[in-house]
């Protein structure tokens, strides 16, 4: 069954070894490293793969190592509460009595401190890494070959501050293995002479990249389908029937009631992005996780844009060049599952594109979006693993760089499905690290 067949429901004949809910870029980076280790495996989604739902449709996409700090900062609590008070900023959290979001909250602030930043750094680059040689190796050939570009990724820097302050830390970036360098004078323009920038200065990654999407997520569900994969879309799994004592990994889920009928897999996989806790909450399983708006912006290219993927540093902006498209995508909303588009948001990101490109020629809109990113406090997604399940795993978590997280994570969860040790190191990406921190929910 290809992955855009609605399709009857499935053979219960034909119940996978391997059943993974969320037909996302998680999901199905799962899928491929389970059926490459010789597992037979369905992947059921809410909505449809790659679709305008899904949080991998209207993003920049971008992976490599780029990226690889976590949200959690030392004053960004500070200027996150400037920020609420300017309705078109990047930063923005809906005022709700909501006790899972003050968990959140108040995890989040715990690791607003260099020391777990430099901690979280690590694990975030290493993951990382491992993806960019992942997906290296996919896209080198092949019908993905033409949704992924390698050409580095361009820092740019509105204020001498933040420049001087981005200068300061490459040596120390180099060090950790992030392949950073200030661009000189006159570097940029021949990168991009098209582009007009007016700032203070900018950085270049060598290791940026960047994927295109939706057309990759929907062309690797093809493949996937290819090598044998099942993929099911608008299919919600909507109750479990489970076995065993309460003891830890005793208990089983025996059956996977689903809007397309019942599945009986050996192994589960939860994999759903932001809907992940309300799947899990079915099983007892508690993920500390917030889903993040983003925002994109799709206008026709204009003859003076980028012709490389663009951070804007301080605007919290990135820059996609798609042919004959430019996409900026930037904000962090946290207002629970609302998707709706907020008009002052994408205003927001066009004022900073100006700022940064004054001269960037207006050209017609061809899409505004939002998508839900789930995140954790720390940044570093949920693999492993459920504490009281013996056939039941969990990744989610990849917030604002899924993309680049994706196909390690799929590679670990496979690894620990096939009771193997994984090669990265599975401690940081506990499910249940949050539990004993002094919160109560």
């Amino acid at each position: 069954m290809s992955a855009s067949d609605g399709g009857a429901a499935p053979d219960p004949r034909s119940d996978p070894e391997v059943l993974i809910i969320g037909g996302g870029v998680v999901g199905l980076f799962c899928a491929y490293f389970l059926r490459q280790g010789g597992a037979s495996v369905t992947v059921i989604e809410r909505g449809e793969v790659g679709g305008p739902g899904s949080c991998s449709y209207g993003n920049t996409g971008f992976v490599g190592t780029q990226g690889s700090a976590p949200l959690a900062e030392p004053g960004v609590m500070t200027q996150g509460l400037r920020w609420l008070a300017d309705p078109r900023s990047p930063f923005y959290i809906k005022p709700r009595l909501d006790r899972e979001l003050m968990s959140w909250l108040w995890h989040f602030r715990r690791f607003c401190n260099e020391q777990s930043v430099q901690s979280v750094f690590g694990v975030l680059l290493a993951m990382k890494k491992r993806s960019l040689e992942i997906l290296t190796d996919l896209c080198s050939s092949g019908s993905l070959a033409g949704t992924f570009t390698a050409p580095g990724i361009t820092v740019a820097y509105k204020t001498p501050e933040a420049f001087g302050k981005a200068c300061r830390s490459v040596p120390r970036m180099v060090a950790l293995g992030l392949p950073l360098r200030v661009l000189e004078p006159g570097e940029l323009a021949a990168l991009e002479p098209d582009a007009e920038f007016d700032i203070s200065g900018a950085l270049v990654n060598a290791e940026g990249a960047a994927l295109y999407v939706p057309e990759f997520v929907i062309e690797f569900a093809r493949v996937l389908t290819g090598m044998g994969v099942e993929i099911l879309p608008n299919t919600e799994a909507t109750g479990f029937e489970t076995t065993g004592r309460q003891a830890k990994r005793e208990r089983r889920v025996t059956k996977v009631i689903t809007t397309r009928g019942e599945f009986t897999p050996a192994e589960l996989v939860v994999a759903a992005g932001a809907w992940s806790p309300a799947v899990a909450r079915k099983l007892g399983i508690g993920l500390t996780l917030q889903p993040a708006k983003g925002y994109s912006l799709t206008v026709k290219a204009p003859a003076n844009g980028p012709r490389r993927p663009v951070i804007l540093s301080e605007g919290k902006v990135a820059v996609m060049p798609l042919g004959d498209r430019l996409r900026f995508g930037g904000t962090l909303e946290l207002s629970g599952l609302d998707a709706a588009v907020s008009p002052r948001r994408v205003e927001g990101i066009r004022r900073i594109v100006s700022s940064y490109l004054p001269h960037l020629e207006s050209t017609p809109t061809i899409e505004t979006w939002s998508g839900l990113r789930p995140c954790t406090p720390d940044s570093v997604p949920f693999v492993g693993r459920a504490e009281r399940f013996g056939n039941v795993s969990v990744t989610c978590g990849h917030g604002y760089i899924g993309m680049g997280l994706a196909p390690g994570t799929g590679e670990m969860i496979a690894q620990i499905t096939a009771g193997k040790q994984p090669d990265t190191d599975p401690e940081p990406f506990r499910l249940d690290r949050f539990k004993h921190r002094g919160w109560r929910r």
